[in-house]
Parts: structure tokens; sequence; C-alpha cells
């Protein structure tokens, strides 16, 4: 939807949150562009009492930071992340913000149609790569990854694996393993500066299937040592990843090039952009 590029627009002061990997949005940036109000703040502090009043939990979790204000100085000023930027957006009377609440019911719709069929998520996912400007190949690797993932933290739940942080602690210790750098130096090498840039979206074929090697090796591995807890599941992450590090130099000795490149998919021509979308809304 166009109108999600309202959360990019300069006038909206945001933070990113490392911790939660969230970005914060300024809300009185959001209403000023919403509403026209000429006095955003106290729009918002009689919004935010009316909703408290019902029992609104997007307002009783939105916390506040110090932003730069237009006269420079630093102020507190409440922030909320997109999740409850949205919801607070569905109660604010405002032809423009109108757009948002009819996108909001067709992917809650969506939503719903996904969870009676599972396959059309990954239709919808297929379609939303196809209009970006990504190869058939290029999709289904993708997609085929995205299954081999799930496989793999689907086994790490198993064996009493916490999620979030030891999820990426160990996915690092794979992708060190296979290429020699982690996630976030992986991103660095690419220049993906945008902390929410997915890495394996700007992957090249042949990385996503030395991607995928590493995970896949990790899973049978784990099966097969019948991995238990964090530091089980360490070790055997770094014995897959390291399968997938060896048939990758092993390779690259043969072919002469490095498969790891400093491609990513923001440096696909916008003609060839252009054309994809094309092609996908014809």
């Amino acid at each position: 939807m166009s109108n999600l590029s309202l959360f990019e627009e300069k006038q909206v002061r945001r933070a990113w949150n490392a911790e939660q990997e969230k970005w914060l949005f300024a809300i009185v940036d959001v209403i000023a562009i919403l509403t026209n109000s000429s006095n955003p703040q106290t729009y918002w502090r009689v919004m935010k009492k009316r909703l408290m009043d019902e029992g609104n939990e997007s307002v009783t979790n939105c916390n506040a930071l110090k932003m730069t204000a237009a006269d420079g100085k630093q102020r507190m000023t409440d922030v909320a992340d997109t999740e409850q930027l949205l919801r607070l957006i569905q109660s604010i009377p405002s032809p423009k913000a109108e757009p948002f609440k009819l996108w909001l019911a067709k992917v809650g719709y969506e939503r719903l149609e996904e969870i009676e069929n599972p396959e059309l998520a990954a239709k919808r996912m297929r379609t939303i790569y196809e209009q970006k400007g990504y190869s058939e190949e290029w999709i289904e690797k993708r997609l085929r990854g995205i299954a081999v993932r799930d496989e793999l933290t689907d086994e790490w739940k198993k064996r009493g694996v916490k999620e979030c942080r030891e999820f990426a602690i160990l996915t690092a210790e794979i992708s060190k393993a296979t290429f020699g750098m982690t996630p976030s130096e992986y991103k660095d090498y690419k220049a993906l500066s945008n902390p929410k840039d997915n890495l394996r979206d700007h992957m090249t074929d042949l990385e996503l299937i030395f991607t995928m090697l590493g995970e896949a090796s990790t899973t049978e591995i784990a099966k097969k040592r019948d991995a238990q807890g964090f530091f089980d599941n360490k070790k055997a992450a770094k014995d897959g990843g390291s399968v997938a590090g060896k048939a990758r130099l092993d390779l690259e000795q043969q072919s002469g090039k490095s498969i790891a490149t400093k491609e990513n998919f923001k440096a696909l021509p916008e003609s060839a952009k252009r054309l994809a979308h094309k092609k996908s809304t014809s």
C-alpha cells in the first residue's frame, strides 16, 4: 500500500530500538500529517485520554523517548511501534486515515483466509517478490529457504532453545561457519544500512543455496546427536555451518569466484523493477 510510505516521511521522527528490533515513531508527527491539526500535541492528549478511558491497551503500552523538537531541543515524546501506530490510526476520524483503515481491513481478511488455507500465504508471498522484480528462479530458492529455516527453528524449539536471542546467536554461528561472516557483518558487507533490511532478500542464488545447506545440515546434525539445550545446539550449528563452509570453499576454488558478494537487490536496475511490476499487474 503506497500510503504506508507515511512512516518513511522525513517529518515523522523515528528511533530504532535495537533490543526489540523495531522502529518507534513519534505519535504527534503522524497525527499532524493525518489530521492537519494546528496543535497535534493537544489532539493527542485528548485522544489519549479518551482511548485510555476505553481501556485501549495500545495507548497504555506506548512509551516516551527524547526526540529533537522543531526548535532543536530534546523533549520527551510519546512513541509507538508500527503495530501500535496502526491501531491508533483506526481511532483517528480523518479522510487521510481512511486508506489505512481500508488496508487494515483487507489485510485482516487475507490473514483469516490464510489461516483457513495456508497455501494462500505462499502465493501472496510469491506475488510480492514478483512485484519487487525478483526472478522466478530466485523466488523458488527463497521460498525453499524459508521452508528449510522453519524446519530448523521448529527443531530448535523442540530441543529447548529459546527464541529471539538464542535463535539469533545460533543463526550467527551457522552464518560465520558458512560464509566467514555473521549476519550483521554480512549486511555491512552488502552495504545494507537499514536495520529492517532482510539479508536473505539481498542474496544471490548461490548465497541462498549455501545458506540453505548450512541450516539443513544443522537440522540433521541436531537430530542425529539429539542435541538438547542451547550449548549442544550451538555446537551443532557450528558443525552444520562448517559443512556448508567447506562446500563453499571447494566451489570457490573450482570456479575462481567468491560466493559471498557485495551484490544486493537495491542494485537491480530500476528499469528491471518497473518491468517486473508491470508484468505482475497486467
